[in-house]
């Protein structure tokens, strides 16, 4: 039996329900490494989806909500009521839940980006949780192993000093006119906010960019492009970006490169040494040396340089992929909750929720404007 300091979190989710891809991955990820057990839910607006999502799931039928608001209060005054709960909702249901959690003393964890729009960001940031609840953003790429040793790399020096970052995210799943449940609410200004690629994916790529280099973003070019006729977001960002410290960036982020599945990459060069890692062979990454041949690092294996060799959850050879990284995320998040820390440097929190709207309120604005260049601190 486990003690109170070991026993698994009693958690909730908003969202999720039949035909929802990412509370599926949500519910796998927690359970992973047993930190968790799902016990209430929340897991549609329409009240027969959200009684038979509950059910597929185990739920016990008292515990099955047809709203947030109800699960917050109701979980809140229970003995047994959930300890955190995952939201996992299109953007434009990020904030209410969140906020009703935070009050009601229940720790948030959500999908990303923060909210639909720079306001309700900004909004979140000022309540203040009863309990101390805690919040975690779930920018799932930072839990890959090979992405934590690229920014022990740079952070120990082994780059030098960073001089340019490159980071692109193409897909090609709307290259054509699409409806469906997921494509709808992406493409919908109401449901999404004011940027489509650049909130779905293009967000992944700057906050990826952020962690492994640790730069801060001075400002943005932006040029956001809706290729597809009658599409009233972008599916097309290039932006430029100037770091404090004179290093300069680029990211690609589309939904309409054909060929294109899901490929995230980073490319990061320093007055030293170099490093590339893509997220679809993620347990290798290349460090070079200026000078020197072309090193493969692989997830677990031996690392050059002076970072220390990042824990990792499996033996070297036997791959870890993308429930593992949202699953890191958990399980740390788990450890927060239950040592009462005010945070983990490794976990991406509100803060990085709220840069990651100023991000696309300044690319917009930049956009919109001729691809001005447009300070993240002026929006």
């Amino acid at each position: 039996m486990r003690d109170g300091a070991t026993s698994r979190i009693r958690l909730g989710m908003v969202g999720g329900g039949i035909g929802a891809f990412i509370g599926y991955v949500h519910r796998i990820a927690s359970r992973i490494d047993d930190d968790y057990e799902l016990v209430a839910g929340a897991l549609s607006s329409d009240p027969d989806l959200a009684q038979e999502s509950g059910r597929r799931i185990g739920l016990a039928e008292d515990r099955i909500y047809t709203s947030f608001a109800e699960m917050a209060a109701k979980e809140a005054a229970r003995e047994d009521g959930i300890q955190a709960v995952s939201i996992v909702t299109p953007n434009h249901l990020h904030f209410a839940p969140a906020k009703a959690f935070l009050e009601a003393g229940i720790h948030v964890i959500c999908d990303k980006p923060l909210t639909s729009t720079l306001d309700e960001a900004r909004a979140l940031a000022k309540i203040k949780p009863k309990n101390g609840a805690k919040f975690l953003l779930t920018h799932n790429y930072t839990g890959y192993p090979l992405v934590r040793q690229a920014r022990a790399m740079v952070a120990s020096g082994d780059l030098g000093i960073i001089r340019v970052v490159q980071v692109e995210y193409p897909q090609d799943w709307l290259t054509r006119p699409l409806s469906n449940k997921q494509a709808d609410w992406r493409t919908d200004p109401a449901r999404s906010g004011p940027g489509g690629a650049i909130g779905d994916i293009g967000t992944h790529a700057y906050n990826l960019a952020r962690f492994v280099t640790g730069l801060k973003t001075a400002a943005v070019s932006a040029d956001l492009s809706t290729f597809v006729e009658g599409r009233r977001l972008d599916d097309n960002v290039h932006i430029l970006l100037r770091f404090e410290g004179n290093a300069r960036g680029m990211l690609w982020a589309s939904q309409v490169a054909v060929g294109c599945e899901n490929g995230l990459q980073l490319r990061v060069y320093g007055d030293k040494a170099g490093l590339e890692w893509r997220q679809d062979n993620p347990n290798q990454m290349w460090f070079t040396e200026f000078g020197r041949p072309k090193q493969l690092l692989t997830r677990g294996g031996a690392i050059s340089g002076d970072a220390p060799p990042i824990q990792v959850r499996l033996p070297s050879g036997h791959p870890e992929g993308y429930f593992e990284a949202f699953a890191t995320l958990y399980s740390q998040f788990a450890q927060l909750i239950r040592s009462g820390d005010a945070a983990c440097p490794d976990l991406p929190s509100l803060a990085d929720g709220i840069e990651g709207m100023e991000f696309i309120a300044a690319a917009v604005r930049s956009s919109n404007n001729q691809s001005m260049w447009t300070s993240l601190s002026d929006v």
